[in-house]
């Protein structure tokens, strides 16, 4: 792995292995770490101490704490301000798809509904009706609709924030969960706005009047004015959608972090790139086990061209560069399948001319690496690391290209806001 856990011929120096470890995660964000600090602590606390079993167990289970702890996210708002939008928005659904929740009908359950994320089978996404709608007061509303199964509470509006929805904050506060305020078709306000008035259309100010008169409205109601997040759930790409996700991702615990930032539409490229680093720590991690494995004399995972391949179709899925979502890309933009297939990368990297180009790189890689030095890490492994590598760089390269002509496409059929 780059000498990332590089071994000694004794077998027994695990302070390689532990400042390795340290070395990397220092390098990352906190906001973009996978796994707590205190976890990466108790790995290189084993590290240190030679402690290769326990180790072992600390990654093991953190990996299984990303794969398997559960994500629930609750939406609620009034009748008509976009819940359903934008609970598709979220989870990468068009609204007229199958399995889609329904768009344009009038509320009238009284039951929270729920809906799965296509991808991340761990991410639910909860439709619960309006405060209004129920008529309880907010505290009987949060144990009605069981606010403790959330990790976290959206309030959606496409008018105005009315009291009840203030005071349902307030209890989401008390009750020690975290909110956030989100204002919908800010798309369609600046599309009247222009209408009634093409001379005098100013698209920021129009913008900044939406967002003081919700902060009026908290500050008449005595409530310090949070972060309003405007949006809109058709163009998620535009105003402040990428910053929401990017609040929500720092407010999850570590391990739930992953899940939700693979969950996330590929609206910018800088959403894409906070998924390939992502990715680069499961990569890491995952490879980890396998050069503990090999310390601890337990034969690791044999490299072969199958098991490549799946982790290849893996992450085409997971960028959404896979052949269902290039199907779905080429509807929605207007651009023939067959042309998105020509600038993308990742669907022939097993043709046999670039499969034996990687293969040589891949020698070269390792002479380079092990010049000189007794080679103890099972190179099935070094190589296993080496070729993930290269398929995440390859289809991230591929969702940015498919994102990037996807925008194009847009902006040579839309046309230019006036400022």
């Amino acid at each position: 792995m780059g000498q990332l856990f590089s071994n000694t011929a004794k077998n027994e120096d695990s302070g390689d292995l532990e400042s390795s470890f340290t070395k990397y995660f220092k390098k990352i964000k906190t906001e973009n770490k996978i796994i707590s600090q205190e976890t990466i602590h108790l790995i290189e606390f084993h590290l240190k101490r030679g402690n290769i079993r326990e180790a072992h167990s600390v990654i093991s289970d953190a990996l299984k704490n990303i794969d398997n702890t559960p994500i629930n996210i609750a939406v609620t708002g009034e009748s008509g301000a976009g819940k359903s939008s934008f609970i598709n928005a979220l989870r990468g659904v068009r609204d007229d798809e199958k399995g889609a929740a329904e768009v344009g009908v009038t509320e009238t359950t009284m039951k929270k509904t729920s809906y799965k994320h296509p991808k991340i089978k761990t991410l639910t996404l909860w439709d619960l009706p309006g405060i209004g709608t129920m008529k309880f007061p907010p505290k009987d509303y949060l144990e009605k609709v069981k606010f403790q199964e959330y990790d976290f509470f959206v309030i959606v509006s496409a008018t105005r924030f009315t009291k009840l929805e203030l005071d349902l904050a307030k209890a989401i506060r008390f009750m020690k969960k975290n909110y956030y305020f989100v204002r919908t078709k800010v798309d369609m306000d600046l599309q009247n706005e222009k209408k009634c008035k093409p001379c005098a259309f100013d698209r920021e100010n129009i913008l900044r009047q939406i967002r003081s008169a919700y902060v009026n409205s908290f500050c008449d109601n005595n409530m310090d004015a949070p972060q309003i997040f405007l949006i809109s759930n058709h163009n998620l790409s535009d105003y402040d959608f990428p910053v929401l996700m990017g609040t929500l991702i720092q407010d999850l615990p570590n391990q739930k972090r992953h899940n939700f930032i693979l969950s996330l539409p590929n609206i910018t490229e800088a959403a894409i790139d906070r998924k390939h680093k992502s990715m680069q720590q499961i990569i890491y991690l995952q490879t980890s086990l396998l050069e503990l494995f090999t310390v601890l004399h337990i034969p690791g995972k044999e490299c072969d061209k199958e098991k490549l391949e799946a982790s290849l179709n893996h992450y085409r899925v997971l960028f959404g560069v896979d052949d269902t979502s290039l199907e779905f890309i080429a509807k929605d933009s207007q651009v023939p399948v067959e042309q998105l297939k020509k600038i993308i990368k990742s669907p022939y990297l097993f043709e046999t001319k670039n499969r034996e180009r990687h293969e040589e790189k891949f020698v070269q890689y390792l002479e380079k690496l092990y010049n000189g030095k007794l080679l103890v890490i099972d190179p099935d492994i070094e190589k296993i690391f080496y070729f993930q590598r290269i398929f995440l760089d390859t289809v991230t390269e591929d969702a940015k290209v498919l994102l990037r002509e996807t925008l194009k496409k847009l902006v040579q059929t839309q046309p230019i806001h006036s400022h």
